[in-house]
């Protein structure tokens, strides 16, 4: 375990430069004492750690130290490989980036770690799309990948549910959700400048500027979009439909979405039939969802879905004659 912190302190300072004893301790989770102890240690070692005083003071090391890949263990070595996602890197046009990456990494591991961490990644393969479903047609994802890395503005035509509109904005990230591509970003000018999210296929026009702009410090993607997304499913059902649904309808309801798959699986049909209470983004998002449910559902309420519903049945009658 200590062999392990000796290791990590030594890749902090590495990464990060200097760094107080406080900031180790919290990082760590130990006391300032231990952390001393330490650095003691990595000095009786060899390496070049050299202590700070004052206010700004801390630990750092010597001006162009650098460590080698060494004491991964087996598994950080061989996971290290479940990190290429080449699917993913090749749209953002990192691939050969990443294939580099794992080049030198296997030429610095011992021979004994370099088939196991072959053998891994032979044996596991991550597929982020949903069946029967194909990635987003995101050709200009390369473009907007450079744009997020060297921190450019960027004026997008965009396809919102509103219409289209142009704005220009401050790309801060990407992320890949279930097969299809998102862009983090800011406006560019106006008062409210939090960030947004942009569907990356519903980009219809792409101009990367040659101005820049500051990266927000504090902005950490991971979590931005943890609490974006969380609000987004919590946010979107805005009303609730009453409806009957036999056996064979649950098993089709229970494809519509993750909260009606859990509504569909805690059902007790009695006689075959069951009444539910379903959330709804929409009247008319959920008049189309319901007919996919076809003659083993009806809807009970509320009355404005039930006719919607009623509607479109008939205009399909028609449509068949």
């Amino acid at each position: 375990m200590r062999a392990s912190r000796l290791l990590s302190i030594l890749l902090l300072l590495q990464t990060r430069g200097r760094m107080t004893a406080e900031a180790l301790a919290a990082e760590f989770e130990v006391s300032v004492r231990t952390i001393y102890r330490d650095i003691d240690q990595l000095s009786a070692a060899g390496a070049p750690v050299y202590a700070d005083r004052g206010r700004s003071g801390g630990f750092q090391l010597m001006d162009g130290y650098r460590t080698r890949l060494t004491g991964l263990t087996d598994a950080e070595a061989e996971t290290l490989f479940l990190g290429g996602l080449s699917g993913p890197a090749a749209q953002m046009g990192f691939s050969g980036a990443v294939t580099t990456m794992q080049l030198k990494l296997l030429a610095a591991l011992p021979p004994e770690r370099q088939a196991a961490a072959e053998r891994l990644a032979g044996r596991f393969h991550l597929d982020p799309v949903g069946w029967f479903q194909s990635p987003d047609e995101a050709d200009r994802l390369p473009v907007i990948a450079q744009a997020v890395w060297t921190c450019r503005r960027i004026t997008v035509r965009y396809e919102s549910w509103k219409g289209e509109v142009t704005r220009e904005l401050e790309p801060l990230g990407l992320i890949l959700k279930a097969g299809l591509w998102y862009l983090a970003a800011r406006s560019a000018e106006g008062r409210r400048r939090e960030p947004r999210t942009y569907r990356v296929s519903n980009i219809l026009e792409l101009t990367v500027g040659e101005a820049t702009f500051e990266r927000p410090a504090a902005f950490d993607l991971a979590a931005w979009w943890t609490g974006t997304s969380r609000r987004f499913e919590a946010d979107i059902f805005t009303g609730t439909a009453t409806l009957r649904v036999s056996k064979a309808g649950l098993k089709r309801l229970a494809r519509l979405g993750l909260e009606q798959a859990r509504i569909a699986v805690e059902a007790d049909p009695v006689d075959g039939w069951v009444e539910l209470s379903v959330p709804i983004e929409s009247v008319d998002h959920a008049a189309w969802d319901f007919l996919r449910l076809g003659p083993e559902a009806e809807v009970m309420a509320p009355p404005e879905l039930r006719t919607a519903v009623a509607a479109l049945t008939a205009r399909m009658a028609a449509r068949y004659g």
